[in-house]
C-alpha cells in the first residue's frame, strides 16, 4: 500500500521521496537534486545470453547434431526457457534431485523445455536431469561430487572408444 501522496507503484528514494515506475518525469526531476545518479529504467529481465551461459545452456541449436563439442559423445538436446538457447543433458541419466548439486538440477517441463531449478529445494521424491558439461571428461570439473566423478570416468572411456578404432589392416576382408 502506498503512503499518502505517493504514486500507485512506487519505490522509496533517498530522503523520503518516492519515485513512480510509471512517472518518468518525477525520476528526471530527482536527477538534478543529487538523490540518484542513475535514472535509467531497469530492464525487465536479465540479459538472456548471460543467463543462459550461467545455466550452461550453450548447446548448438538444430540442425547441428546434439554432440558435445569437447568429447563428441551424443547427448540429449532440449530447448530452454530462454528462447533460442539449448542445453545438452546426459542421456538416460535421471537422478534423485536431492543428490544433484544446487544450480545443476534440470527438469523437463510438460511442453518439452528444460528448466534449471537453481537453488530451489527439491520436493521429496523429485527427480532431475544433469547437464552434460557436469559429466564431460574434457571440461574441468566445477563441483567434483563422487558420483559425477564416476560418470566423468565412464564418459571418458566411452569417448576413447570413438577415437581408438581398430586398424583396418587387421580386420578380415568381407568384400
Amino acid at each position: 500500500m502506498a503512503p499518502r501522496g505517493a504514486p500507485g507503484r512506487f519505490f522509496p528514494a533517498r530522503h523520503g521521496r518516492f519515485a513512480s515506475y510509471r512517472s518518468r518525469q518525477h525520476v528526471r526531476t530527482l536527477k538534478g537534486t543529487g538523490d540518484t545518479e542513475n535514472t535509467a529504467e531497469r530492464p525487465e529481465r536479465p540479459d538472456k545470453a548471460l543467463q543462459a551461459a550461467l545455466e550452461g545452456a550453450t548447446a548448438p541449436p538444430p540442425p547441428a547434431p546434439p554432440d558435445c563439442p569437447h568429447c563428441a559423445l551424443p547427448q540429449d538436446r532440449y530447448p530452454t526457457l530462454h528462447a533460442g538457447y539449448w542445453v545438452l543433458l546426459e542421456p538416460r541419466i535421471v537422478v534423485p534431485a536431492h543428490t544433484a548439486p544446487p544450480r545443476r538440477r534440470w527438469i523437463i517441463t510438460p511442453d518439452g523445455n528444460a528448466m534449471n531449478l537453481w537453488d530451489a529445494e527439491p520436493v521429496p521424491g523429485a527427480q532431475c536431469r544433469i547437464a552434460h558439461r557436469m559429466a564431460c571428461p574434457y571440461v574441468e570439473a566445477e563441483d567434483p561430487w563422487s558420483w559425477t566423478t564416476m560418470l566423468r570416468q565412464e564418459n571418458e572411456r566411452r569417448a576413447q572408444r570413438l577415437f581408438n578404432l581398430p586398424d583396418d589392416r587387421y580386420l578380415p576382408d568381407t568384400g
